[in-house]
């Protein structure tokens, strides 16, 4: 396939403190691959705080991608029946969505979207902000990376003195994964150390 032709969609949860590098990997992936369609949680739509107000996060989106943010779980169903698209990125990725993914929950526009994609048997591509990766959400990830069709980008831990159980990925390696991923191939190594 070319890589120009991949329809792709990023959908963003609330780890607001991760947002400028979101948006980075978001404009990263706009530039490389096909169209690009956003996505965000309610939490994201609705939430403004210190890093951003939501507003402006949307419109970014919307001017990166050239199209309208889905926001609503009625507006990410037809992601599935319609095979809207070959490949999603939830970037970041929160632990509370990590959970919800894990345990086949549906009650955000995001595990909507998931739900409805890897119905179709295509590729996920989960970058994780969490706070918890090392602690209460650490059973999700281990269920997550054991599931079929989901990948991840690349992560280890931000703050190893200060948030022991912090995780976050590498947002730069948002493209490549989504390459390794529509391949069928994890990026190695998965598990990143501080350079």
């Amino acid at each position: 396939m070319n890589l120009k032709e991949l329809r792709v969609g990023f959908a963003f949860c609330g780890s607001f403190c991760t947002m400028d590098r979101a948006l980075n990997a978001l404009e990263q992936t706009a530039a490389r691959f096909g169209p690009v369609a956003p996505i965000v949680s309610e939490t994201v739509a609705r939430t403004d705080t210190r890093f951003g107000a939501a507003h402006d996060f949307m419109r970014e989106m919307e001017r990166i991608c050239g199209r309208r943010v889905v926001s609503t779980v009625a507006g990410a169903e037809p992601i599935g029946p319609k095979g809207l698209l070959d490949v999603l990125v939830v970037c970041p990725c929160t632990g509370n969505t990590l959970g919800k993914l894990a345990h086949g929950i549906t009650d955000t526009a995001v595990t909507m979207a998931a739900k409805a994609h890897l119905r179709n048997g295509r590729p996920l591509v989960l970058a994780a902000s969490t706070n918890d990766g090392l602690g209460a959400s650490a059973p999700n990830l281990g269920l997550l990376l054991n599931r079929r069709n989901v990948f991840f980008v690349p992560f280890g831990q931000d703050d190893y003195e200060g948030k022991p159980a912090s995780l976050v990925a590498d947002f730069t390696l948002v493209p490549e994964t989504i390459e390794a991923a529509v391949r069928g191939e994890q990026l190695q190594p998965l598990l990143l150390t501080r350079r």
